[in-house]
């Protein structure tokens, strides 16, 4: 009332300062709350949780130790005792693989349950004495994960018996479960898990016992072969190539059907990986029905069949196998020099001539 603008201005400055002030004072108090509770802040209890058993925890109800500063422990060595693979390296059991064995055992949820078959997975590849000490209980139990209602956790199990089925003595006991995996593989559409069983199975001699289960999913493992993983498609064709050398199951292979755009899997934009193996596998195909005990036999294939795709009179397979031959990579660029002797040579003459007969040319036929 009756006060000049500036003075208006000099208070409004003075009440800035006076806020700014105890803004600063308030905040520096914030600080030193947080700092000071961080100070007296004590670790969780532990309990028998997976992410307890998986940091190695100690009793349940007692504090676990910070990760940054693990508690000194006398050793055999003479120095504290550090991480589970420390100890491996002293061949000194730690426990740990045994403790997620047994949590495993108890009810869990499916979250609970993923983590912890994650959890032996890594044991198993770290820890190699305390895994070869385990027994084909441990393998039953990890296989009754298989028949889990969650996807997730039949991933995680599969992943849990192809780092078993690297220990020679579990691997009768993991082939049981041949059936179960080929199973989940053509009825599941999902990709995670397509990847973890296709592994699995060819880390594993399948035994002649499983023939008939692979004919009837022979259709889903060439719609995996087709889809647009890559991790998926080259341990299919790679367990595609390995039956392709089985007798009884040729015929089955190549009179399976397949999109009229297979040959773009030979196309020399698809990742050099995936194309060697495509390679082997058209190799393996061309011997195979080029064999004298299989040409023997009149077959009759559908016309959508993998062998008119590859074979056929009206197949440009050749067209796409001289476009590998310059290749960037070398190992394409031999495999595919590979595929075509194979078609220009059955393997009777191929013992008995050592030049190309241009009248038996597959590709003059096909050009």
């Amino acid at each position: 009332m009756g006060k000049s603008i500036p003075q208006y201005l000099g208070q409004l400055d003075i009440c800035k300062s006076v806020v700014s002030l105890a803004t600063g004072a308030g905040a520096i108090y914030l600080l030193y709350k947080a700092i000071k509770a961080g100070i007296k802040c004590k670790p969780p209890l532990c309990s028998n949780s997976p992410i307890c058993i998986a940091r190695e925890c100690p009793v349940p109800g007692e504090r676990a130790l910070p990760q940054e500063a693990p508690a000194p422990e006398a050793s055999a060595v003479g120095g504290p005792k550090g991480l589970a693979v420390e100890r491996e390296r002293h061949r000194r059991d730690s426990g740990e693989l045994r403790r997620l064995l047994n949590s495993l055992e108890r009810k869990q949820d499916e979250y609970a349950k993923s983590m912890i078959l994650h959890s032996i997975t890594r044991c198993v590849y770290l820890l190699e004495a305390e895994a070869s000490a385990c027994t084909t209980d441990d393998i039953v139990l990890v296989g009754y994960m298989l028949d889990d209602r969650d996807s997730s956790v039949k991933t995680q199990a599969l992943n849990t018996l192809k780092a078993f089925s690297g220990i020679r003595k579990f691997r009768l006991k993991i082939q049981e479960h041949a059936i179960k995996v080929l199973e989940l593989i053509s009825t599941i559409w999902d990709v995670e898990l397509h990847v973890a069983g296709l592994r699995l199975l060819n880390n594993l001699p399948l035994p002649d016992y499983v023939h008939p289960q692979l004919r009837r999913v022979m259709p889903a493992l060439m719609e995996i072969l087709q889809s647009d993983n890559i991790l998926a498609q080259v341990q299919a064709i790679r367990l595609l190539s390995y039956l392709a050398q089985k007798n009884d199951l040729l015929y089955d292979i190549l009179n399976c059907q397949v999109h009229s755009n297979f040959l773009s899997l030979f196309q020399p934009t698809q990742p050099g990986s995936l194309l060697y193996e495509v390679l082997v596998f058209a190799e393996r195909l061309s011997e195979g029905r080029n064999a004298p005990h299989y040409r023997a036999v009149k077959w009759h294939y559908n016309e959508q069949s993998l062998h008119e795709s590859l074979f056929g009179a009206e197949t440009r397979l050749a067209d796409r196998l001289l476009a590998l031959v310059i290749h960037p990579e070398e190992d394409v660029q031999i495999q595919a020099c590979k595929v075509i002797v194979s078609l220009q040579y059955p393997q009777d003459l191929r013992a008995r001539s050592s030049t190309c007969q241009s009248s038996h040319s597959y590709f003059k036929n096909t050009e």
